[in-house]
């Protein structure tokens, strides 16, 4: 998860304590994205898999990786 920014504003109460705090969309929507990442894994459950081993082979034997 990014780091949040400083740019954090807090409400309170009477009181002066902390209920509440604003942030930028933006640090908003990045953990709402990694949330939706396990979604996408799930989605997936039932696909063909192969091993890590045929995976490397197969990406040096097409070029991806070097020897």
């Amino acid at each position: 998860m990014a780091p949040v920014r400083s740019s954090l504003q807090y409400l309170t109460d009477e009181a002066g304590q902390k209920t509440a705090v604003l942030l930028p969309i933006g640090d908003f929507e990045k953990p709402r994205e990694d949330l939706e990442d396990p979604a996408a894994v799930a989605e997936r459950r039932n696909d063909t898999t192969i091993s890590h081993a045929k995976f490397v082979n197969d990406l040096r034997a097409n070029g991806g990786l070097p020897d």
